[in-house]
């Protein structure tokens, strides 16, 4: 770890602490979800790298990514009074290290944010996917965001599940039948959009 996580992080008026939450999982750890600061990026850094093929694959919508330490500083540098990123970690051999990122980014209307949940691979299948974006939705209701979406890959059924069960529906992609558009309305939808089964074929 470099010197800037051996400081004390300075919040500034605008850090949404109210958003910082814990809750215990299991008998070994806890886990702390928490707005990500500047701060963080080492622990942003070190959690992208330890990412699987297939994981990296499902966040980025493809494998020809590459995270550059500039991508990286954007991730951690938030303007919180449009947008929103948050960090959920766990103690582990004494050291925090970061298990999931969740982010949401409002696009040009000012009224739809666009939506990412990455989980480490060891840590899927733990809740902490379902604790992240219910916190991204209340975060984007409490500020006026009207509609939340995300690009989804088509073959990425646990985030399609994960998705249906927190009230967004599936719609068909207009980029191909590689991807699903999840779509959740934070106010009432007056044309509502047809809802494909998961595993519809194109």
């Amino acid at each position: 770890m470099g010197s800037r996580t051996a400081t004390a992080p300075v919040f500034s008026a605008a850090y949404p602490a109210h958003l910082v939450a814990s809750w215990p999982l299991g008998v070994a750890h806890s886990i702390t979800v928490r707005p990500i600061r500047p701060e963080d990026i080492d622990l942003e850094t070190e959690f992208a790298r330890k990412l699987s093929k297939e994981t990296r694959y499902n966040r980025f919508l493809g494998g020809g990514v590459r995270l550059t330490p500039e991508m990286l500083e954007k991730f951690t540098r938030i303007d919180f009074s449009r947008d929103m990123a948050l960090i959920a970690t766990a103690t582990i051999e004494g050291a925090e290290t970061a298990i999931g990122v969740a982010r949401y980014a409002r696009l040009a209307d000012d009224v739809t944010c666009e939506f990412a949940i990455t989980v480490a691979d060891s840590w899927q299948g733990c809740g902490i996917g379902r604790k992240l974006l219910a916190m991204l939705v209340d975060s984007a209701r409490g500020h006026g965001v009207r509609r939340i979406i995300g690009d989804v890959l088509s073959t990425n059924t646990p985030m399609l599940r994960l998705a249906r069960s927190q009230g967004f529906r599936i719609d068909w992609h207009p980029d191909g039948a590689e991807l699903r558009r999840v779509v959740l309305e934070l106010v009432a939808d007056p044309v509502p959009a047809p809802n494909i089964p998961i595993s519809a074929e194109s």
